[in-house]
Protein backbone atom coordinates (compact mmCIF):
# COMPACT_ATOMS: atom_id res chain seq x y z
CA UNK A 1 0.00 0.00 0.00
CA UNK A 2 1.04 3.69 -0.52
CA UNK A 3 0.03 7.05 0.48
CA UNK A 4 -0.84 9.94 -2.01
CA UNK A 5 -4.13 12.58 -2.19
CA UNK A 6 -6.42 11.14 -3.58
CA UNK A 7 -6.82 11.99 -7.41
CA UNK A 8 -9.44 13.72 -9.11
CA UNK A 9 -11.53 11.06 -10.95
CA UNK A 10 -11.59 12.74 -14.36
CA UNK A 11 -8.92 10.90 -16.09
CA UNK A 12 -8.77 9.41 -19.76
CA UNK A 13 -9.01 5.75 -20.09
CA UNK A 14 -5.83 3.87 -19.27
CA UNK A 15 -4.38 2.44 -22.19
CA UNK A 16 -3.89 -1.28 -21.91
CA UNK A 17 -0.37 -3.11 -21.60
CA UNK A 18 -0.66 -4.82 -25.21
CA UNK A 19 -0.49 -1.06 -26.36
CA UNK A 20 1.98 1.02 -24.38
CA UNK A 21 4.94 2.17 -26.19
CA UNK A 22 6.92 -0.08 -23.56
CA UNK A 23 4.73 -3.11 -24.00
CA UNK A 24 4.01 -3.01 -20.23
CA UNK A 25 2.41 -1.04 -17.53
CA UNK A 26 2.56 -1.09 -13.40
CA UNK A 27 -0.84 -0.64 -11.73
CA UNK A 28 -0.80 -0.29 -8.01
CA UNK A 29 -3.37 0.21 -5.22
CA UNK A 30 -3.29 2.80 -3.08
CA UNK A 31 -5.18 4.41 0.20
CA UNK A 32 -5.15 7.79 1.81
CA UNK A 33 -3.91 8.36 5.12
CA UNK A 34 -5.06 11.88 5.21
CA UNK A 35 -8.52 11.99 6.54
CA UNK A 36 -10.74 14.88 6.01
CA UNK A 37 -14.43 15.38 7.14
CA UNK A 38 -15.39 15.92 3.42
CA UNK A 39 -13.74 13.24 1.64
CA UNK A 40 -14.59 9.38 1.50
CA UNK A 41 -11.25 7.36 2.70
CA UNK A 42 -10.86 4.27 0.20
CA UNK A 43 -8.27 1.98 -1.99
CA UNK A 44 -7.98 3.35 -5.17
CA UNK A 45 -6.04 1.94 -8.71
CA UNK A 46 -3.13 3.94 -10.75
CA UNK A 47 -0.66 2.66 -13.57
CA UNK A 48 2.71 3.79 -14.13
CA UNK A 49 4.22 4.04 -17.95
CA UNK A 50 7.52 2.58 -17.85
CA UNK A 51 8.04 4.51 -21.39
CA UNK A 52 6.90 8.31 -20.32
CA UNK A 53 8.02 8.32 -16.55
CA UNK A 54 4.20 9.09 -15.62
CA UNK A 55 1.38 7.97 -13.11
CA UNK A 56 -2.22 7.97 -13.99
CA UNK A 57 -5.66 7.55 -12.23
CA UNK A 58 -7.46 4.56 -13.36
CA UNK A 59 -10.39 3.67 -10.59
CA UNK A 60 -11.70 2.81 -7.61
CA UNK A 61 -12.32 -0.62 -5.78
CA UNK A 62 -16.11 -0.80 -5.59
CA UNK A 63 -18.23 -2.04 -2.65
CA UNK A 64 -16.21 -0.34 0.22
CA UNK A 65 -18.21 1.21 2.62
CA UNK A 66 -17.50 4.62 3.65
CA UNK A 67 -14.03 5.44 5.05
CA UNK A 68 -13.66 1.48 4.64
CA UNK A 69 -10.11 0.31 3.40
CA UNK A 70 -9.20 -3.05 2.07
CA UNK A 71 -5.36 -3.98 3.56
CA UNK A 72 -3.10 -6.72 2.69
CA UNK A 73 -5.09 -8.58 -0.28
CA UNK A 74 -3.69 -9.26 -3.37
CA UNK A 75 -3.95 -7.61 -7.11
CA UNK A 76 -2.80 -9.50 -9.49
CA UNK A 77 -2.81 -9.10 -13.12
CA UNK A 78 -3.92 -11.82 -15.74
CA UNK A 79 -3.84 -10.32 -19.86
CA UNK A 80 -5.93 -6.94 -19.90
CA UNK A 81 -7.51 -7.64 -16.40
CA UNK A 82 -6.53 -6.93 -12.54
CA UNK A 83 -8.10 -9.07 -10.00
CA UNK A 84 -8.58 -7.96 -6.45
CA UNK A 85 -8.21 -11.11 -4.36
CA UNK A 86 -9.77 -11.39 -0.31
CA UNK A 87 -7.78 -8.76 2.37
CA UNK A 88 -8.45 -7.28 5.47
CA UNK A 89 -11.55 -4.51 6.01
CA UNK A 90 -10.68 -1.63 8.19
CA UNK A 91 -12.38 1.46 8.95
CA UNK A 92 -10.66 4.51 9.18
CA UNK A 93 -11.73 5.51 12.76
CA UNK A 94 -10.97 9.02 15.03
CA UNK A 95 -10.46 9.85 18.27
CA UNK A 96 -8.63 12.82 20.13
CA UNK A 97 -5.46 13.07 21.42
CA UNK A 98 -6.17 14.98 24.84
CA UNK A 99 -2.77 15.85 25.11
CA UNK A 100 -2.40 17.53 21.60
CA UNK A 101 -5.93 18.29 21.36
CA UNK A 102 -5.75 16.88 18.20
CA UNK A 103 -8.08 14.19 16.68
CA UNK A 104 -6.07 11.37 15.19
CA UNK A 105 -7.22 8.27 13.26
CA UNK A 106 -6.41 4.55 13.31
CA UNK A 107 -7.64 1.53 11.29
CA UNK A 108 -9.98 -0.49 13.08
CA UNK A 109 -10.42 -4.31 12.03
CA UNK A 110 -13.84 -5.43 10.90
CA UNK A 111 -13.94 -8.68 8.60
CA UNK A 112 -11.39 -11.02 6.82
CA UNK A 113 -12.98 -10.87 3.00
CA UNK A 114 -13.41 -14.41 0.51
CA UNK A 115 -14.23 -12.20 -2.31
CA UNK A 116 -12.63 -11.96 -5.70
CA UNK A 117 -13.03 -9.30 -7.92
CA UNK A 118 -11.95 -8.21 -11.69
CA UNK A 119 -11.44 -5.33 -13.48
CA UNK A 120 -11.72 -4.98 -17.11
CA UNK A 121 -8.92 -2.63 -18.31
CA UNK A 122 -10.25 -2.05 -21.60
CA UNK A 123 -13.97 -1.69 -20.63
CA UNK A 124 -13.08 -0.03 -17.40
CA UNK A 125 -15.80 -1.96 -15.50
CA UNK A 126 -15.64 -4.22 -12.55
CA UNK A 127 -17.31 -7.94 -12.13
CA UNK A 128 -17.30 -9.98 -9.27
CA UNK A 129 -15.82 -12.95 -9.69
CA UNK A 130 -16.23 -16.95 -7.45
CA UNK A 131 -14.91 -16.26 -3.65
CA UNK A 132 -12.31 -17.93 -1.51
CA UNK A 133 -12.88 -20.95 -0.22
CA UNK A 134 -10.74 -19.82 2.80
CA UNK A 135 -11.39 -16.26 3.55
CA UNK A 136 -7.70 -14.91 4.17
CA UNK A 137 -5.25 -11.78 4.04
CA UNK A 138 -1.37 -11.88 4.30
CA UNK A 139 -1.07 -14.60 2.09
CA UNK A 140 1.13 -15.96 -0.75
CA UNK A 141 0.12 -15.54 -4.45
CA UNK A 142 1.16 -16.27 -7.69
CA UNK A 143 0.39 -16.33 -11.25
CA UNK A 144 1.22 -19.41 -13.22
CA UNK A 145 -0.08 -20.26 -16.70
CA UNK A 146 -3.38 -18.04 -16.75
CA UNK A 147 -4.37 -19.37 -13.36
CA UNK A 148 -4.10 -17.59 -9.91
CA UNK A 149 -2.75 -19.94 -6.71
CA UNK A 150 -2.93 -18.57 -3.62
CA UNK A 151 -1.66 -19.94 -0.31
CA UNK A 152 -1.56 -19.60 3.67
CA UNK A 153 -2.51 -16.71 5.38
CA UNK A 154 -4.68 -15.51 8.20
CA UNK A 155 -8.26 -16.18 8.55
CA UNK A 156 -9.22 -14.97 11.32
CA UNK A 157 -8.91 -11.58 12.94
CA UNK A 158 -7.00 -11.28 15.98
CA UNK A 159 -5.19 -14.64 15.98
CA UNK A 160 -1.34 -14.88 14.76
CA UNK A 161 -2.01 -18.09 13.64
CA UNK A 162 -2.12 -18.83 9.60
CA UNK A 163 -3.41 -21.57 7.68
CA UNK A 164 -1.95 -24.13 5.80
CA UNK A 165 -4.50 -24.47 2.88
CA UNK A 166 -3.95 -23.39 -0.89
CA UNK A 167 -6.29 -23.03 -3.89
CA UNK A 168 -5.93 -21.96 -7.21
CA UNK A 169 -8.60 -20.28 -9.45
CA UNK A 170 -8.93 -20.56 -13.59
CA UNK A 171 -10.77 -17.43 -14.77
CA UNK A 172 -10.90 -18.48 -18.63
CA UNK A 173 -13.00 -21.43 -17.47
CA UNK A 174 -17.35 -20.67 -17.60
CA UNK A 175 -18.38 -20.42 -13.88
CA UNK A 176 -14.98 -21.08 -12.34
CA UNK A 177 -14.80 -21.78 -8.77
CA UNK A 178 -11.52 -22.02 -6.41
CA UNK A 179 -10.44 -25.61 -6.04
CA UNK A 180 -8.80 -26.47 -3.06
CA UNK A 181 -5.29 -27.86 -3.61
CA UNK A 182 -3.76 -30.05 -0.88
CA UNK A 183 -2.45 -28.11 2.53
CA UNK A 184 0.69 -27.67 2.73
CA UNK A 185 3.49 -28.86 5.14
CA UNK A 186 3.17 -25.79 7.41
CA UNK A 187 0.66 -23.19 8.49
CA UNK A 188 1.75 -19.65 7.66
CA UNK A 189 1.11 -16.03 6.85
CA UNK A 190 3.15 -13.25 6.19
CA UNK A 191 4.60 -15.46 3.35
CA UNK A 192 5.52 -14.30 0.09
CA UNK A 193 5.08 -16.30 -3.51
CA UNK A 194 6.88 -16.50 -6.64
CA UNK A 195 7.11 -19.20 -9.32
CA UNK A 196 10.81 -20.15 -10.35
CA UNK A 197 12.26 -23.21 -12.17
CA UNK A 198 8.27 -24.62 -13.09
CA UNK A 199 7.28 -24.78 -9.22
CA UNK A 200 5.23 -22.39 -7.06
CA UNK A 201 7.51 -21.55 -3.98
CA UNK A 202 5.87 -20.10 -0.77
CA UNK A 203 8.94 -18.71 1.34
CA UNK A 204 9.01 -17.80 4.90
CA UNK A 205 6.21 -16.14 7.13
CA UNK A 206 5.23 -16.33 10.21
CA UNK A 207 5.17 -20.57 10.60
CA UNK A 208 3.49 -23.04 12.52
CA UNK A 209 2.94 -26.69 13.22
CA UNK A 210 6.86 -27.65 12.42
CA UNK A 211 8.71 -30.26 14.62
CA UNK A 212 11.72 -27.69 14.05
CA UNK A 213 12.75 -24.61 15.67
CA UNK A 214 10.51 -21.52 15.29
CA UNK A 215 13.52 -20.24 13.18
CA UNK A 216 14.00 -22.69 11.48
CA UNK A 217 10.50 -23.17 10.15
CA UNK A 218 10.52 -20.14 9.47
CA UNK A 219 13.67 -20.04 6.96
CA UNK A 220 12.16 -23.10 5.39
CA UNK A 221 9.87 -22.87 1.91
CA UNK A 222 7.34 -24.99 0.39
CA UNK A 223 7.53 -25.89 -3.32
CA UNK A 224 4.67 -26.95 -5.19
CA UNK A 225 4.80 -29.26 -7.87
CA UNK A 226 1.28 -29.02 -10.47
CA UNK A 227 2.49 -31.91 -12.42
CA UNK A 228 2.36 -33.79 -8.77
CA UNK A 229 0.12 -31.97 -7.09
CA UNK A 230 1.97 -32.04 -4.06
CA UNK A 231 3.99 -29.50 -1.75
CA UNK A 232 7.57 -30.06 -0.40
CA UNK A 233 9.15 -28.68 2.35
CA UNK A 234 12.18 -26.97 1.78
CA UNK A 235 14.59 -26.07 4.88
CA UNK A 236 16.68 -22.42 4.67
CA UNK A 237 15.89 -20.86 1.41
CA UNK A 238 15.12 -18.03 3.53
CA UNK A 239 17.80 -17.39 6.06
CA UNK A 240 16.34 -14.31 8.31
CA UNK A 241 13.70 -14.95 11.09
CA UNK A 242 11.90 -12.06 9.82
CA UNK A 243 9.59 -13.07 6.86
CA UNK A 244 10.92 -11.74 3.29
CA UNK A 245 8.78 -8.20 2.42
CA UNK A 246 8.82 -9.61 -1.61
CA UNK A 247 10.65 -12.11 -3.59
CA UNK A 248 10.60 -11.89 -7.56
CA UNK A 249 11.78 -13.98 -11.05
CA UNK A 250 14.05 -11.75 -12.89
CA UNK A 251 15.42 -13.81 -16.22
CA UNK A 252 15.34 -16.82 -14.39
CA UNK A 253 16.71 -15.61 -11.11
CA UNK A 254 15.34 -14.34 -7.69
CA UNK A 255 16.17 -11.32 -6.21
CA UNK A 256 14.90 -9.50 -2.68
CA UNK A 257 15.24 -5.70 -1.38
CA UNK A 258 14.40 -6.89 2.31
CA UNK A 259 12.34 -8.27 4.95
CA UNK A 260 8.93 -6.78 6.15
CA UNK A 261 10.65 -5.00 8.86
CA UNK A 262 13.19 -3.26 6.61
CA UNK A 263 11.90 -3.53 3.02
CA UNK A 264 14.92 -1.78 1.66
CA UNK A 265 18.49 -3.03 3.16
CA UNK A 266 20.44 -0.59 1.12
CA UNK A 267 21.22 -3.38 -1.58
CA UNK A 268 19.69 -5.91 -3.55
CA UNK A 269 20.12 -9.81 -3.07
CA UNK A 270 20.24 -12.76 -5.25
CA UNK A 271 19.37 -16.10 -4.51
CA UNK A 272 22.34 -18.58 -5.42
CA UNK A 273 19.43 -22.32 -5.85
CA UNK A 274 23.24 -24.36 -5.55
CA UNK A 275 24.26 -23.24 -2.55
CA UNK A 276 20.87 -22.52 -1.23
CA UNK A 277 22.35 -18.75 -0.22
CA UNK A 278 21.51 -15.10 -0.67
CA UNK A 279 24.41 -12.82 -1.90
CA UNK A 280 24.73 -9.26 -2.55
CA UNK A 281 24.80 -7.92 -6.11
CA UNK A 282 27.58 -6.05 -6.93
CA UNK A 283 26.92 -2.69 -7.58
CA UNK A 284 23.55 -2.31 -6.22
CA UNK A 285 24.54 -0.74 -2.73
CA UNK A 286 23.55 2.36 -3.16
CA UNK A 287 22.16 4.84 -1.43
CA UNK A 288 18.69 5.16 -3.78
CA UNK A 289 16.23 5.98 -0.78
CA UNK A 290 17.54 8.34 1.01
CA UNK A 291 16.90 9.22 4.73
CA UNK A 292 16.75 12.88 4.26
CA UNK A 293 16.57 15.38 2.10
CA UNK A 294 17.38 18.77 1.84
CA UNK A 295 17.89 18.42 6.28
CA UNK A 296 14.58 17.01 6.44
CA UNK A 297 13.85 13.51 7.31
CA UNK A 298 12.12 11.06 5.20
CA UNK A 299 9.85 8.32 6.31
CA UNK A 300 9.58 5.68 3.66
CA UNK A 301 5.44 4.47 3.86
CA UNK A 302 7.36 1.43 1.86
CA UNK A 303 8.63 -0.05 -1.18
CA UNK A 304 7.70 -2.40 -3.42
CA UNK A 305 9.39 -4.24 -6.65
CA UNK A 306 7.72 -4.84 -10.26
CA UNK A 307 10.04 -6.65 -12.78
CA UNK A 308 9.44 -5.98 -16.43
CA UNK A 309 11.10 -7.97 -18.72
CA UNK A 310 14.82 -7.78 -17.22
CA UNK A 311 14.32 -4.85 -15.32
CA UNK A 312 13.20 -4.53 -11.71
CA UNK A 313 10.96 -1.41 -11.03
CA UNK A 314 11.41 0.06 -7.08
CA UNK A 315 8.34 1.84 -6.18
CA UNK A 316 8.56 3.36 -2.71
CA UNK A 317 6.22 6.31 -1.08
CA UNK A 318 7.89 8.56 1.05
CA UNK A 319 6.64 11.15 3.67
CA UNK A 320 9.09 14.06 3.38
CA UNK A 321 7.76 16.90 6.33
CA UNK A 322 4.12 17.52 5.83
CA UNK A 323 4.72 16.36 1.87
CA UNK A 324 3.68 12.98 0.85
CA UNK A 325 4.79 11.97 -2.32
CA UNK A 326 5.92 8.99 -4.34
Amino acid sequence: MGSLPFPSPSRAAPRSPENSTSRYSIFASFCSTIVTSDANITNWIAYYDPSNNTWSYVTSIPDLPQNHILKEFAMVSISNSLYIIGGRLCKKEKTQNSQYGSDEFFDSDIDVLSSVLRYDINSDQWSKCASLNVPRYNFAYVVEDNKIYVAGGQSTLGSARGTSSSEVYDPLVDDGQWTLLPNMNRSRCKCVGVTWQGKIHVVGGFVQGGGFSQYVDRCSAELYDMSRGQWDLVAGMWQLDVPANQIVEVDGRLFSSGDCLNAWKGHIEVYDGKLNIWYMVEGSQKNIFPFEENGQPIHRLYLTMAPIGTHLYFLAARLLTASIGL
